[in-house]
């Protein structure tokens, strides 16, 4: 699959990209994610779509970051360049899923058992021994914080947090929902119809969620909200969600067995 992300002159995410593009392995373990959450468990997909969505979105905030004077950490910490950050970003977005392979339940846990070989080979020759070092510690972190309850520590997790939960549009929410009955999760998740993600007014980073119908605010509020609260963007960013006119009726009748 082709990631297909906007380079922006950056020869080192290049060579990441181009790896990753090429990687068997890694294709794989997506399509074994799918295997495991679509086939088996009936829920939406955590396979090679959601993470070009993820990995795009996540780079776009990076980039509107960094436009608003936002010093990532590993240029803060590391003394590496906002282009490091990027190659960060991306491979968390890119692995952090993949534990689904083994399991849905503590997936992240599993991801952090799958990832580091993979992180080696991604990088390469890319940088040497002590930055890949560094960078596969700020990958693993990344990684580790996109579950909802953990407190991401540096600017590139929460990234990664947040563009997790914005890979949102109809029908695509990252609150899993099942395939089959209707519920609070499927209703809402087939309101949102647009994600725009923008240059704020106030803030470095605007997010501006069109809904279908007003039953998109449990996915707005349960899942970005609370993940937003929750990471290290919540001081940058500001979110508006609104019904479109015309309200749509998503669902005629319910009723419970």
């Amino acid at each position: 699959m082709s990631l297909n992300v906007p380079i922006h002159q950056n020869a080192r995410l290049a060579a990441v990209v181009q790896r990753i593009d090429r990687s068997e392995e890694l294709e794989a373990y997506w399509a074994g994610a799918n295997i495991t959450a679509i086939d088996r468990m009936g829920i939406n997909d955590h396979g090679p779509i959601h993470v070009k969505i993820m990995t795009n979105i996540g780079l776009r905030l990076l980039r509107l970051l960094v436009q608003g004077d936002v010093v990532p950490s590993a240029v803060q910490h590391h003394e590496l360049a906002n282009e490091d950050a990027e190659v960060v970003v991306v491979l968390a977005c890119v692995l952090h899923d993949i534990g689904h392979v083994i399991h849905r339940k503590n997936h992240e846990f599993l991801s952090l058992m799958l990832a580091p070989p993979l992180i080696d080979s991604l990088l390469g020759d890319t940088y040497d021994l002590r930055t890949r070092t560094l960078l596969k510690g700020e990958i693993l972190h990344a990684i580790y914080a996109h579950q909802r309850q953990i407190e991401p520590l540096t600017i590139e997790a929460g990234v990664v947090k947040v563009a997790d939960a914005l890979d949102m549009e109809s029908g695509r929410a990252r609150i899993p929902f099942s395939t089959g009955a209707p519920s609070i999760h499927s209703v809402s998740a087939m309101a949102i119809q647009k994600v725009r993600i923008d240059r704020g007014e106030n803030r470095p980073i605007k997010i501006a969620i069109e809904m279908a119908n007003s039953a998109g605010i449990f996915q707005v509020d349960s899942l970005l909200g609370e993940k937003l609260k929750n990471s290290t963007l919540s001081p940058y960013v500001e979110v508006i969600a609104e019904v479109i006119e015309n309200e749509k009726k998503i669902l005629h009748q319910y009723s419970i067995d």
